[in-house]
């Protein structure tokens, strides 16, 4: 009997996507974080908007924006698509390359908000969600060959993007919809062209 129990398959938990798991628990922690503090959290911390250089915390909402979220809704909208999209990005590029794509794609929308947006803030990570979109079309670069799945999300991804920019009023920014798109097509030639 206890040799049948030996050969006994275990299931294990794996933290199998540090980078997307670690993500979307700062992320709930600092969606509780803004619950608790009456929105001074999103305000202080998890927002960009322009403001004064000498403020330390500047400095930390060019990258901390990426982790504020509106509410419950907003947090998961953006945290599905990250636990589906970041295990297999993880796996092809690294987690580390993850990071630094993440940190990448938080600086670059964080400074378009800052410079050219003075009147509004930005936060959410769906600039990352969309890093990460056009990062895995990029599982089939071989060879110097561009997958016709890669243009074809690119094109409908972007022509979304631009349609709604144009067309649609609402409270969603496009444009940092599109940097993060833009962010993940070159981040993907970049790290495409290392393997």
């Amino acid at each position: 009997m206890a040799r049948n129990d030996m050969n006994r398959p275990t299931l294990k938990i794996s933290y199998n996507a540090p980078v997307a798991l670690t993500f979307a628990l700062i992320s709930l922690i600092a969606l509780v974080a803004n619950h608790f503090t009456n929105g001074w959290a999103n305000a202080s911390l998890f927002s960009v908007y322009r403001c004064s250089l000498a403020d330390p915390l500047a400095w930390f909402r060019f990258f901390g924006h990426v982790l504020g979220h509106s509410g419950y809704p907003h947090y998961i909208g953006n945290m599905v698509l990250i636990l589906v999209l970041g295990p297999n990005l993880e796996d092809r590029f690294g987690s580390w390359n993850v990071l630094w794509a993440i940190l990448f794609t938080a600086l670059v929308s964080g400074l378009v908000q800052f410079i050219f947006f003075p009147g509004t803030a930005l936060l959410g990570a769906s600039g990352i969600v969309f890093m990460m979109i056009l990062l895995s079309s990029f599982g089939g670069v071989r060879n110097g060959t561009i997958p016709t799945t890669l243009i074809l999300v690119a094109i409908f991804y972007l022509g979304g993007e631009l349609w709604d920019a144009i067309f649609v009023d609402d409270n969603i920014s496009q444009l940092t919809h599109i940097i993060g798109g833009l962010c993940g097509t070159v981040l993907g030639f970049a790290l495409s062209g290392r393997k």
